[in-house]
């Protein structure tokens, strides 16, 4: 067992140290502590994690846990090679060092999976809010992944390192970061659930720097974006339409419906893979390629959904056919846009890390 630990702290406690000195006696010796700027305050602790025998950075400034890994695993490749499996583990106490050597043993046997500490939410003493925003975020994710994952939001994970240089590059400095690496991992490798216990200080998980909504509007940034670019184009539809019909208010009433709904959309369709490629997905690929890939499903969209509601309009009313086609559609139409259409750009991680070292890694300071 090779992998190096990667604990991303802020504002850590005694905790943390009896975290490491658990490790170190099951023998998992190769750990980064990233103090996430604590302050001053927090010396003592990080200074004696380092006196412990771990390889510690710091940043100046607290910057997120994403920006955390993302050092975690330069500074892992700097000390231990370039080409290292990793295991990111929570410094608050919530995962125990058992269980992390049962990820690393499953890492091991998995050289090429992704492994994943999944904690039983069913229990009693499991704080409400983390029952709900897991079970809702595991959710979330099968419907953009087709993949069943019953913990998103562990923190415990065994990163193989086909993953290493992808996870350097991921997008996101705080706990949107995991979600968004999570998603792109979906379909590259396979998944292993590993039982975990559930630990938690108190009822309400105090010890957390989570914030229920502004982090949470974080996690489930790429969905949301994806939703606003639908609604834009949307709305671009519409307002496109309103004018056309204004300009070609001369010819038929047909001829006018007909060549305003077709330019309408064409301008929607457009004005969506924009707001796709720079808002929803923030793709680097060649744009050409991609507008390519996004025309063949623009078009193979809007003539399944014309199929189907004609189809469904015979046993139900049209408005509600077009409402569970077009829903239904959209949630296709997210992974394979995901997946397929600015799915293809940025795939060559290591030439962006040559290209652009300071932005896709998260440099300690």
């Amino acid at each position: 067992m090779n992998s190096v630990i990667i604990i991303p702290a802020y504002e850590p406690t005694e905790d943390l140290l009896d975290f490491i000195i658990d490790l170190q006696a099951l023998g998992l010796d190769r750990i980064v502590v990233v103090d996430d700027g604590s302050g001053a305050r927090y010396l003592p602790i990080i200074n004696s994690a380092r006196s412990l025998g771990c390889v510690v950075v710091s940043h100046g400034a607290n910057r997120g846990k994403g920006a955390a890994i993302r050092t975690g695993i330069e500074t892992a490749r700097e000390e231990f090679g370039d080409y290292v499996s990793v295991i990111t583990a929570d410094a608050d106490g919530q995962h125990l060092a058992k269980d992390v050597l049962r990820v690393a043993e499953t890492l091991a046997s998995n050289p090429d999976s992704l492994i994943l500490g999944v904690r039983d939410f069913s229990g009693e003493d499991v704080p409400r809010r983390s029952r709900f925003g897991n079970r809702f975020t595991s959710k979330v994710f099968h419907i953009c992944n087709g993949i069943e994952c019953p913990d998103t939001q562990t923190g415990l994970r065994g990163i193989p390192k086909s993953l290493t240089i992808m996870a350097l590059c991921e997008d996101g400095d705080r706990y949107e970061y995991e979600m968004n690496f999570l998603m792109d991992a979906a379909g590259k490798v396979p998944f292993v659930f590993v039982p975990i216990e559930t630990v938690y200080h108190d009822k309400d998980n105090s010890v957390s720097h989570f914030r229920p909504v502004m982090d949470s509007l974080r996690v489930y940034g790429r969905p949301l974006r994806f939703m606003a670019s639908s609604l834009t184009g949307s709305a671009a539809d519409y307002f496109l339409f309103f004018v056309f019909c204004s300009i070609f208010a001369s010819l038929s009433t047909v001829e006018t419906i007909f060549i305003s709904t077709v330019l309408a959309r064409l301008g929607s369709g457009l004005v969506n893979f924009i707001m796709n490629r720079h808002f929803s997905f923030r793709s680097s690929g060649e744009a050409g390629g991609e507008l390519l890939r996004y025309s063949v499903l623009f078009v193979g969209q809007m003539v399944t959904s014309a199929a189907l509601v004609s189809l469904m309009g015979l046993f139900m009313p049209a408005l509600a056919a077009k409402l569970l086609i077009d829903t239904s559609l959209f949630f296709v139409s997210y992974v394979i846009q995901k997946k397929w259409v600015f799915g293809k750009g940025g795939e060559d991680h290591e030439a962006q890390i040559r290209q652009k070292p300071e932005k896709v890694m998260g440099r300690a300071v």
